[in-house]
């Protein structure tokens, strides 16, 4: 078995001369696996009822003969335009109540029983026609589900709203008291006269806003699974659908146990600095995903894409050096959109495997140099595919907590994904690998987790937060945390909850976040400071997003605000929870330190937990250190070359580890 390698193939956009010709490159650059026909319907099926499947049996016959096999689209993901002309239901509507056309792609609507039913139909076309063909490697199901289309608002879904409330509550009492509608006279007397958060005057019940991400994510894991159940009545091949990182639209916990193979598109800007920690992050929520399994990046650019404001193309050996990311996170599939660069339609400009230029280009090099090192790579002797990484630390992660700390009418403007992320790269800058988790899931492998801006949590999660310290883990919990429970009704008395109150020793009185007109967010704008006193962050420091007057009733203060109103009040605590060899610690940090103080606090909390620390294997900065399956990856994101010092050989080079440069953008990955 071999690392797969390859992308997206759309043949039906080429004269059938270049099919040949393809499968000739695809050899020379040591594809193994191409995803096809994700946006083929309207060509599979041109007019409704009336299949075409001739030319999809000669590219899987084509690729099948050049030794190269096939994810296999259910090509569901766009509809065709006679199904809008004869369904115009079928169509998505906004919020603002304005029905979305065709030209484009994904103009449906989730809720839909005719595209449902139509799309079911031709998934059984397609099974019946496709199950034992010796090319078919992977299912894969739709494409990148609600990317464009989360939320429809139209009649349809908001009948398909009511029937989800009705079993999730059961009585319009229930959701009732769940949605607080004594509050602005929002009481309702049966499911039929509930509907759809659309545009209103003023602020949404908070609830109800919550309640339709969660039915939205639904719906359209309900159209997953209608093809799903078609697939695997006539097929035993492997299903996935591709996920799109931290995607805020789709709850993937609720997916995941759904796909067989859990696989990821990704397209970090080469623009970002702070791309290759962003996506060493992605990568590490795809992994734990499946429990640790291996995965699939199965769409990232080559180059440059074609959708952002500007562009940039990827500097020379970046595509490898992030490619490479991914197989040291747990990767068992580096995929690209798309094999050829299109030459028509509305992603002309978004890079290829075999560029607009052809083959005499720098784009199609690397392709090749990949293609060659992730056959390096593969087999028994190097002991990669099917390996697992490692790890001691965890996140919890929360959709829920997404989506509401992010709605109108909170505290202070919060990025859910920017917590995350800044707890992320303070553990990963220490060498560590981190895993992300359900805060009700069984955390006992781990030594440290950490839960940031966790706002909505229930009682479950709650307690097994506490539970976690109380049996000897270490327990760091972020600003924000359980503030309430699943309907967003506040824990009164202090927030937090009582047993996470106790094990943390602490309760918050009331929130002060700093006032300035906006919040950092990924791409722009300046953060509101508050300052910050602490060895434990190393003396003076700032904090950002969020403050708040903590009350300290049985633990220790290691730092506090400095200035203002809220000098003197903590500002990071920690409590020691039990006793003996086994006791457990709970911290609190009620804002979010700068970079280098949360990486000092980081790394005081991962040192009292006994977490051991990687020895340094190189001299330079911005160096990522991966370890799996008994190989260390060693990824330079600098602009500097970087020396290693660490024994072993680079299996890509056969070169002596010890003492090897590594360019900018260079990689080294070390084995015995």
């Amino acid at each position: 078995m071999s690392i797969r390698y390859g992308g997206d193939y759309n043949p039906e956009q080429w004269p059938r001369e270049v099919w040949d010709e393809d499968v000739q490159l695809m050899q020379r650059a040591g594809v193994n696996l191409a995803t096809v026909a994700v946006f083929s319907w309207a060509r599979l099926e041109p007019r409704p009822g009336e299949y075409d499947f001739g030319w999809l049996d000669d590219v899987l016959d084509t690729l099948h003969a050049g030794g190269i096999r096939v994810d296999l689209a259910t090509a569901t993901a766009s509809p065709p335009p006679w199904l809008a002309k004869q369904h115009p239901e079928t169509l998505p509507v906004t919020e603002d109540g304005v029905r979305l056309s065709v030209g484009s792609r994904q103009q449906y609507c989730p809720s839909s029983p005719v595209y449902r039913e139509r799309a079911r139909r031709l998934v059984e076309r397609m099974v019946e026609r496709y199950a034992g063909h010796p090319a078919l490697e992977l299912w894969h199901v739709n494409n990148e589900y609600g990317c464009h289309v989360s939320h429809c608002y139209c009649d349809v879904s908001a009948a398909a709203f009511r029937t989800w409330l009705e079993a999730r509550y059961g009585s319009i009492d229930e959701l009732n008291r769940a949605w607080g509608t004594a509050f602005w006279s929002q009481r309702y007397d049966a499911f039929d006269e509930v509907e759809p958060p659309r545009a209103a005057p003023s602020f949404r019940n908070p609830t109800q806003l919550l309640d339709f991400d969660r039915f939205s994510s639904d719906e359209l894991l309900a159209c997953y699974l209608a093809e799903v159940e078609v697939i695997r009545a006539g097929s035993d091949v492997p299903i996935t659908t591709n996920f799109m990182g931290f995607f805020k639209a789709v709850d993937y916990w609720r997916w995941a146990p759904h796909v067989d193979i859990v696989s990821d598109d990704t397209y970090p800007d080469p623009a970002d600095p702070d791309s290759p920690a962003y996506a060493a992050m992605v990568r590490d929520l795809m992994r734990s995903l499946g429990g640790g399994a291996p995965w699939l990046l199965m769409e990232q650019s080559p180059g440059a894409v074609n959708w952002r404001e500007r562009n940039a193309a990827k500097a020379p050996g970046q595509m490898r050096a992030w490619s490479l990311q991914s197989v040291a996170r747990g990767a068992d599939g580096i995929l690209f959109f798309q094999w050829r660069q299109s030459a028509a339609g509305s992603e002309k400009f978004h890079s290829g495997m075999v560029p607009h230029g052809g083959t005499d280009t720098r784009v199609w090099r690397e392709i090749e140099q990949l293609g060659a090192e992730l056959r390096r790579l593969s087999g028994p002797e190097v002991g990669l595919e099917g390996s697992r990484v490692p790890s001691s630390v965890a996140i919890a992660m929360d959709w829920d907590s997404w989506w509401a700390i992010e709605q109108p009418a909170s505290p202070t403007r919060v990025s859910y994904v920017e917590s995350l992320f800044a707890w992320h790269r303070a553990l990963t800058s220490l060498g560590l690998a981190v895993d992300f988790v359900r805060a009700d899931a069984d955390l006992s492998s781990y030594r440290v987790v950490v839960a940031p801006t966790h706002l909505v949590a229930t009682d479950a999660q709650v307690a097994n937060l506490a539970a976690f310290a109380d049996s000897g883990g270490t327990l760091v919990v972020g600003f924000g945390t359980a503030i309430t429970d699943e309907h967003l009704r506040v824990r009164l008395g202090g927030y937090l909850g009582e047993p996470l109150r106790q094990a943390l020793g602490v309760r918050v009185e009331e929130f002060a976040p700093p006032a300035a007109p906006d919040l950092r967010e990924r791409g722009g704008g300046v953060a509101p400071l508050v300052a910050l006193e602490g060895e434990v962050l190393g003396g003076a420091a700032t904090g950002s997003v969020w403050s708040e007057y903590v009350r300290v009733d049985d633990a220790e203060t290691l730092a506090t605000f400095a200035d203002g109103a809220l000098a003197g009040w903590p500002a990071v605590t920690r409590r020691v929870v039990g006793s003996g060899d086994g006791s457990g610690a709970a911290w609190y940090v009620a804002t979010m330190p700068e970079p280098v103080a949360l990486a000092r606090l980081v790394s005081r909390i991962v040192e009292e937990a006994g977490v051991e620390l990687p020895a340094p294997v190189a001299d330079g900065e911005h160096l990522e250190v991966v370890r799996r399956g008994g190989l260390t990856f060693v990824i330079n994101h600098g602009a500097d070359a970087a020396e290693l010092r660490i024994e072993g050989t680079d299996v890509l080079t056969g070169a002596a580890a010890s003492g090897l440069h590594l360019p900018s953008q260079g990689v080294a990955i070390v084995g015995p």
